[in-house]
């Protein structure tokens, strides 16, 4: 028996499509599916906004590498909040965190919550596969003083890997209840998507979001 119900689960899912090879009406179908399962939002390539929905939308910027200037996120996210996105999901300069940088990190994450204020929801992706703890701990404290609201994961796309529960256990530890934590990245099966939430996960980022709910195993994917 599913220890979250289906509707409450629902509420969680960010409903995913980032696939570069994506069509606009890819997102059309994933625009449907969302609002027919109930979930939270869903999140897409900035290139498809704005869309039409009953749902959040939620977008992306220096994605995937993370390895654009900060004043090139800035102004992609400024103009994703133009199109209608509510919530934007920035990848974080992976090298600078490995390097020690902080200071460099928060001021990128500073930067972009300059460009997209509250009440866009601002996300920002560590890539925590590619971390040390101590990093993930680092990262996530200069999350919290640039003015994020979230901490999240993973892009889905870094051969490092996606989503842990120790990851999400130990980013919830670090922000504490003051910043949401989005578990992303290989997240296939319903059983995985309780794990996250049970070490902390307050959002998860899904691209099979009918097959987790429905309590199966998704193919590869965000």
């Amino acid at each position: 028996m599913n220890s979250i119900e289906n509707h409450d689960l629902a509420a969680l899912i960010d409903h995913t499509l980032l696939k570069p090879e994506s069509t606009r009406d890819d997102v059309e179908k994933l625009l449907r599916e969302a609002e027919e399962l109930g979930t939270y939002s869903v999140c897409v390539s900035p290139s498809m906004l704005p869309v039409e929905t009953t749902v959040k939308v939620a977008t992306v910027c220096g994605f995937p590498s993370g390895q654009h200037a900060a004043s090139v996120k800035a102004a992609e996210a400024a103009d994703s909040v133009s199109k209608g996105a509510d919530e934007v999901d920035m990848v974080i300069n992976v090298g600078l965190a490995r390097a020690g940088k902080y200071d460099a990190v928060r001021e990128e994450i500073a930067a972009v919550r300059d460009a997209a204020p509250k009440p866009t929801v601002l996300k920002v992706i560590i890539e925590s596969a590619a971390l040390t703890d101590e990093q993930i701990v680092a990262v996530c404290e200069a999350a919290e003083q640039a003015g994020a609201d979230f901490v999240k994961t993973s892009t889905g796309f870094h051969p490092a890997g996606g989503a842990s529960e120790h990851a999400v256990a130990l980013m919830r530890r670090t922000v504490g209840d003051r910043l949401g934590v989005k578990a992303s990245g290989g997240i296939r099966d319903r059983a995985a998507a309780e794990a996250m939430v049970a070490a902390g996960a307050s959002r998860l980022g899904l691209s099979s979001s009918r097959a987790v709910l429905e309590g199966g195993t998704a193919g590869s994917g965000y």
